[in-house]
């Protein structure tokens, strides 16, 4: 498969921050696993400079999350992007004297522990605040940090049960079914982004920092659609109804002749006369069970049919030209790689290769998010090596000597900048 973006050799990439939205924003990562990483992920994305503490010779989870290559994390390597690493054990003195001189010189520090978990290890936001009146504490945890539940474990696949999500998605006479990816967390992660972003933006105007109380399952909640309004005002709990939709049709994924699979959506009139048109049924929208959308919910079953009928006289590669001419809505039912290799995915640069030092080649992975027309987002440098920035952070950076740094079992190796010169 051709690569969509060209490898950017090693050290190309690093002298990109002074022209991003972030730059000159310092995040302390101590974060573990998904949520609150992605979310330091997004804001070095423009421009941040992340800190990522981790723990000595394991470092962070996702290190040993699933897929591995030469004995290397893969998705490590993309949720850490653009960030530096060093070691540091935050249950030892060592450890809490890391993160207070950090936090003296950061805006954000980012942290998912369990509820009273920096308060025992006297790493309250209280006494980090008294460091530095203007720092952001963002705390990402299962249930959040007051209520009955806040002392409980939770991770992401606990927040999509819990937050409604769980119990609409599935088959109407399956079981519910979980999310193929890691839903609430990457959900949490872009919420948690936004927020310590709109904490900055406060920030200016009254120089005063804050903490940020967030629950894996609260996004999500939010996210859910009309759930709570429809209960409040008519008792509707919505039932699991496979890919369809309570309030617009058609929504749903087809079967094509050549046993490829389409997605098809028509919630606004015009266009579901459109997709009429491109399978060949231009009266169906003439049926009175057929004519509007609400019409249309009542008699879902029958649509369906009939669409599947029509969608199943055509091959797939055949529906896309018709419906793409007709400017009707349809999509292919992509995999991965059908997503890497689409020519609109390609001249959108959706997928970006970075040259990884560990892998010994190019690296794809997905690029940031959104396009900023004057200061856009930029991934500096894949995941790094556990403790890469050891030097640099810890001795040049915080004062440490290397004999107080090497006293603590942490290795001092050359940082990425020292190792590409």
């Amino acid at each position: 498969m051709e690569t969509s973006v060209a490898a950017s050799p090693p050290g190309e990439r690093e002298g990109m921050g002074s022209a991003m939205a972030l730059a000159g924003t310092t995040v302390v990562d101590i974060s573990n696993f998904l949520a609150a990483p992605l979310a330091s992920m997004f804001l070095a994305d423009f421009g941040a400079d992340v800190i990522k503490v981790e723990r000595p010779g394991a470092g962070d989870e996702v290190r040993r999350w699933g897929e591995v290559r030469n004995g290397v994390g893969l998705y490590y390597k993309a949720v850490n992007r653009g960030k530096k690493s060093v070691t540091a054990d935050l249950r030892t003195p060592f450890g809490v004297d890391v993160v207070k001189r950090l936090v003296a010189k950061a805006d954000i520090l980012v942290e998912n522990y369990r509820t009273g978990t920096l308060e025992k290890w006297g790493l309250a936001p209280e006494v980090l605040m008294e460091i530095n009146p203007g720092l952001i504490v963002l705390r990402v945890t299962g249930f959040g940090q007051t209520g009955p539940n806040s002392r409980r474990p939770g991770f992401g696949t606990i927040a999509e049960a819990y937050a409604g999500y769980v119990y609409i998605s599935g088959e109407p006479q399956g079981p519910p079914l979980l999310p193929g990816f890691g839903l609430a967390d990457s959900t949490t992660g872009l919420m948690a982004a936004y927020l310590a972003s709109i904490a900055l933006h406060e920030k200016r105007r009254s120089g005063r920092g804050q903490v940020i109380d967030l629950a894996l399952y609260e996004t999500l909640l939010t996210l859910l659609g009309p759930q709570v309004v429809n209960y409040d005002q008519l008792g509707i709990i919505q039932e699991r109804a496979g890919s369809r939709l309570p309030f617009t049709a058609p929504r749903n994924i087809y079967r094509t002749r050549d046993g490829k699979f389409i997605s098809v959506g028509g919630s606004a009139q015009s266009i579901f006369e459109r997709i009429c048109q491109a399978l060949e049924i231009p009266d169906l929208p003439k049926d009175p069970r057929f004519a509007d959308n609400r019409a249309r919910l009542k008699n879902v079953d029958a649509l369906d049919a009939a669409l599947q009928e029509a969608i199943g006289r055509f091959d797939r590669d055949q529906l896309m030209h018709r419906f793409v001419e007709l400017e009707a809505a349809i999509s292919p039912v992509n995999n991965v790689e059908d997503v890497i290799n689409d020519e609109h995915v390609r001249a959108r640069e959706n997928i970006v290769a970075l040259h990884d030092e560990e892998l010994g080649g190019p690296l794809r992975m997905q690029n940031v998010v959104g396009k900023l027309s004057r200061t856009p987002g930029a991934i500096r440098h894949t995941g790094p090596r556990l403790g890469e920035h050891n030097r640099e952070v810890l001795v040049d950076l915080l004062g440490f000597t290397p004999a107080e740094v090497e006293s603590q079992g942490i290795a001092l190796g050359a940082s990425r900048a020292t190792a590409n010169r």
